[in-house]
């Protein structure tokens, strides 16, 4: 990986500190590295081996790989390939989204690790001697001189030193430090959700495909991983601290009312252990940037994990930030200006993509409301079974999203 060039008795300092080495983090980092700027990209943890992350590689995120001329090895990592994905309604699987009609290389959404991701995207960058990342490096607070932000202040091996930069771009996730510290506001939409995630075995006989189950208590999602099933629970009634307070055996049986999986095989969930609870909101920065200060990815905008959206939209920032910074960065002229230009290219997708999840939640707490409709799958599902074209839209919209970025030629 990128050296620890800046932890020596060098100055501390680089042209752009990167905040979270995530998917929006790495991305940009290995745009502005491959463009000639000096990054550092700090992740507090020491691996990226985490469970149950967002590990859906959308066609427009794969359009991006291609473009940076890393296709052929990128797909040789492994990974499984969902070409449309799929929903049960009443025993009938209905097609959701289908990509084969995208105006993109790679017609498919690929499943891959994310840690596998992530890994790949740091090595790659790594081969530019301008990148450098540090790992297990936790940012404790923003520096501010002159009323911009001036660089990190951070914690490794319980010390604690100061990195100063031209540029802090804050990608640390819909929990970011950054803009805590930074006081960007925030502002949330809707009504916060629970997801529950687990692993079940794969066997023989089960779904062939990665799908939603839209049965008479829709909420239940199978992500195929090649040997086994990442699947997520849709808490719908109170809470999941509440379930947990009960009997897990019960628990057993709220997701055998949904899963399409044999009644046995939720044996497998032996304790509380065996599963991780993602609380789910949809918020956004009422503004993406101070004076020095950029914020891209779930940083400036958590997203629902409808469609596995956030991780490509967070990509879609890395590369429009990386298209309109890198030359200012570079050129030592950045200004205000570049900042608001990536908020306003990315504002609308944004927004968009946002209205368009939380129109769906709308539509299924409706249906939850009415005791008849309820006994159905959500709104909007209906009307695709309903009308068969209606996947391709569905599936232009989950894959390639209301703006796709393209990488600029160097």
């Amino acid at each position: 990986m990128g050296g620890d060039r800046i932890m020596g008795d060098e100055a501390r300092t680089t042209t752009c500190a990167i905040a979270g080495g995530g998917p929006a983090g790495l991305m940009l980092g290995l745009l502005l590295a491959r463009a000639g700027v000096d990054v550092t990209v700090i992740e507090k943890h020491g691996d990226f081996l985490r469970d149950f992350r967002g590990d859906t590689i959308h066609p427009s995120t794969l359009e991006v790989i291609y473009e940076l001329g890393l296709e052929e090895a990128f797909l040789k990592l492994p990974h499984t390939r969902a070409p449309k994905l799929s929903a049960e309604i009443g025993g009938q699987t209905i097609t959701m989204a289908d990509f084969s009609r995208l105006p993109v290389r790679n017609r498919f959404i690929a499943f891959m690790p994310q840690w596998d991701f992530l890994d790949f995207l740091s090595k790659e960058a790594a081969r530019y001697p301008n990148f450098h990342l540090m790992m297990a490096t936790k940012v404790v607070d923003v520096i501010f001189r002159n009323g911009r932000v001036s660089g990190l202040r951070l914690e490794r091996d319980g010390v604690r030193f100061d990195l100063a930069a031209t540029l802090v771009v804050a990608a640390d996730g819909r929990h970011s430090v950054v803009r805590e510290k930074a006081g960007l506001a925030v502002e949330s939409f809707g009504t916060p959700s629970e997801v529950v995630w687990m692993k079940l075995s794969k066997q023989t006989g089960d779904p062939a495909e990665t799908m939603g189950h839209a049965g008479p208590r829709q909420g239940f999602v199978l992500i195929d991983r090649g040997d086994y099933w990442q699947c997520g629970f849709i808490v719908r009634r109170g809470t999941f601290a509440e379930i947990r307070a009960g009997d897990l055996e019960a628990f057993r049986d709220m997701v055998r009312a949904v899963s399409p999986l044999p009644a046995s095989r939720m044996a497998e969930i032996a304790g509380w252990e065996d599963v991780s609870l993602l609380q789910v909101r949809i918020d956004r920065l009422k503004q993406w940037w101070k004076p020095g200060l950029l914020a891209i990815g779930d940083a400036a905008h958590a997203m629902s994990p409808i469609g596995g959206v956030g991780v490509n939209l967070a990509i879609q920032d890395a590369v429009a930030a990386g298209n309109l910074l890198a030359r200012p960065l570079k050129e030592g002229r950045l200004t205000d200006q570049h900042l608001a230009a990536v908020e306003k290219r990315r504002l609308f997708p944004t927004r968009a993509t946002q209205r368009l999840q939380l129109m769906m939640r709308s539509s299924r707490r409706k249906d939850q409301a009415d005791d008849e409709r309820r006994k159905g799958p959500p709104a909007f599902i209906r009307g695709i079974a309903r009308f068969p074209l209606l996947a391709h839209l569905a599936g232009r919209l989950m894959g390639l999203g209301f703006r796709m970025e393209h990488v600029r030629l160097r």
